[in-house]
């Protein structure tokens, strides 16, 4: 799945490229739009728990400018017994062909937010992960 981004004036830093900061809110916006299109949120919510990221690692490979349109993929990479991992690529078309911009790896767990801990990724929750992981 992936979530297409214009890059705007606001986006941009003194030296006429996006940010590196702004990154991090590129990738949580195709994660948001990922979990709801994909029904993950919806389920997680019902369950009355809630998704919190625990670690990002972000490689950044070329600069992005002003009106560049990017495309943030996101997939379900990896679940483990508590926590689970979201592989993001942002690119852009540069002559037809994708150009990979930024790749990341973002570490998530379901947590009971009364508990305030981690909840296993097992029965009902491994299930709906699995089934997003598709």
């Amino acid at each position: 799945m992936s979530t297409k981004i214009k890059v705007r004036g606001f986006h941009i830093d003194v030296y006429q490229h996006v940010n590196n900061g702004r990154y991090m809110e590129f990738l949580e916006e195709a994660r948001w739009e990922f979990m709801g299109s994909s029904g993950f949120a919806q389920k997680i919510a019902d369950l009355g728990l809630s998704m919190v990221v625990v670690n990002t690692n972000i490689n950044y490979r070329r600069p992005a400018v002003l009106h560049d349109v990017l495309n943030v993929s996101v997939k379900v990479i990896r679940i483990g017994g508590k926590s689970a991992m979201f592989e993001q690529v942002v690119t852009r078309e540069t002559d037809g062909e994708p150009e990979v911009i930024v790749d990341a790896t973002v570490t998530f767990c379901v947590m009971d937010p009364v508990a305030e801990k981690a909840v296993p990724l097992e029965g009902e929750i491994r299930a709906i992960l699995e089934e997003v992981a598709q």
